[in-house]
Parts: structure tokens; sequence; C-alpha cells
């Protein structure tokens, strides 16, 4: 199969109840199983995903150092 004369898709092996399917495709062209890129998008949405209370910690350590760091650093000039 061919498609838009830039996309290969050929049958690589037949055996028992399963193909082996081999695309040739550009580099410009992301080809993922369908299965693997569902993983990849559930991955990314949790990579994102912080809740509220373990962002406020954060940032309240961040300003716990920031306050560490201007004492340690008052008067040292």
């Amino acid at each position: 199969i061919t498609i838009d004369n830039k996309i290969r898709v050929y049958v690589v092996e037949i055996r028992h109840n399963q193909v082996k399917l081999g695309i040739e495709a550009p580099p410009n062209i992301a080809i993922f199983r369908t299965e693997l890129l569902e993983k990849i998008r559930q991955e990314n949405i949790q990579a994102i995903s912080i809740e509220r209370a373990t962002l406020q910690d954060l940032v309240n350590k961040i300003g716990k150092n920031k306050k560490k760091d201007n004492k340690n650093n008052h008067g040292t000039d």
C-alpha cells in the first residue's frame, strides 16, 4: 500500500495468526502503533497533572529556600 506517494506499508511476514507490517515514511512523519500512542498520551497527561496541594507545597519550599539564601547572603558583600 502506498499513501500519498510518501508512505509505504507492506507485509513483512505472515506467521500463524499474526501479520508483521513494515512502514517506510519520511523522517518528518511520526509513526506509532495506536496502543503505544495512547500510552504516550496518558503518560503526558499524567506528567502535567499535579495536585493543587503538591504544587502549593513546592511553592512553599521554594519560598523557604529563598528566605534562607537571603539570610545567608546578607552582609557578605
